[in-house]
C-alpha cells in the first residue's frame, strides 16, 4: 500500500521506540523516528511526511518553535504535539505554533491512533493535500489532476473517491465490490457497470490513449494504478 509516512519526534528513546513499533504493526503506516527538533524540521523538508507526531519538551529546541519553523518552510501535513503539560495555556501556544491537535503525557495509543487518523482523514479532503499519480499531481480537495505542464483536469466526486482509494491501495489490485462499497456506501443500490462507466470517463480524462490504459489498468477481479 501507499502507507502513510508518520514522522515520530520525540528525545526518549523508549516512547519513540514503542511507538515505532506499535504504528509499523499497522500496513498503513511507515515511520520516520527522530530524536530532536532539528532532524524533525529536516525531515519534513527532505521527505513525503504526511503526518507529524512533535515531543514539546526537545533537547534541541522547543517542539512548537519546531512547528513553526517547519510550517514557515511550507509544510502543510496536520502535527500532532505530545506534552507532559496539560494546561490551557500551554495547549493555546502549540495551536497558535501551527499544530492541529495536543496529546497530554502519558496517553493510550489507541487514542493517539484514533486522532491521527481523523487528522489525515480531514487532510485528504483539503485544498492542501497533494499526491503523484503517472504524470498527474492530484488534488483531491480541490477535485482536480494537475499534468506536467500545468494544464488541469477537473474531477467529479466519484473520480475523486475513485482514484484516492485506488492510490492508498498502491500496486495492490482492488476489486470491483470492494471499490464500490468504499465509494457508493454498502447500502447504496448501484451495480458494477455503474462503476465501469466511471472508470471508463476517467481513463477517457487521464490516459494519454485510452483504449490502453497505462494508469488505471484492470486487473483480474478489479483495478489498480500503476506510478
Amino acid at each position: 500500500m501507499n502507507a502513510y509516512r508518520l514522522l515520530i519526534c520525540d528525545d526518549d528513546a523508549i516512547l519513540r521506540e514503542t511507538l515505532t513499533e506499535q504504528f509499523d504493526a499497522y500496513d498503513e503506516f511507515t515511520v520516520v523516528a527522530v530524536a530532536g527538533a532539528a532532524a524533525a524540521v529536516e525531515a519534513v523538508a527532505e521527505h513525503r511526511i504526511d503526518l507529524a507526531v512533535m515531543d514539546v519538551g526537545l533537547p534541541d529546541m522547543d517542539g512548537r518553535e519546531a512547528v513553526r519553523q517547519m510550517r514557515r518552510n511550507g509544510y502543510r501535513g496536520p502535527v500532532v504535539m505530545l506534552t507532559g503539560q496539560d494546561s490551557e495555556e500551554d495547549t493555546v501556544e502549540g495551536l497558535e505554533a501551527g499544530a492541529n491537535d495536543y496529546v497530554t503525557k502519558p496517553f493510550k495509543f489507541g487514542i493517539l491512533l484514533a486522532r491521527i487518523r481523523a487528522h489525515l482523514r480531514s487532510h485528504e479532503a483539503s485544498e492542501d493535500a497533494v499526491f503523484q499519480i503517472g504524470p498527474y499531481t492530484f488534488r483531491p480537495g480541490a477535485k482536480l489532476l494537475v499534468g506536467e505542464r500545468g494544464s488541469k483536469l477537473k474531477l467529479t466526486e466519484k473520480e475523486t473517491a475513485i482514484l484516492r482509494f485506488l492510490y492508498r491501495a498502491g500496486r495492490e489490485v482492488v476489486g470491483r465490490d470492494t471499490l464500490l462499497a468504499e465509494v457508493w456506501g454498502y447500502n447504496a443500490h448501484v451495480t458494477t457497470h455503474t462503476l465501469e462507466t466511471h472508470i471508463y470517463r476517467l481513463r477517457q480524462k487521464i490516459e494519454p490513449n485510452p483504449a490502453t490504459a497505462a494508469i488505471l489498468v484492470t486487473e483480474a477481479g478489479g483495478y489498480k494504478l500503476l506510478p
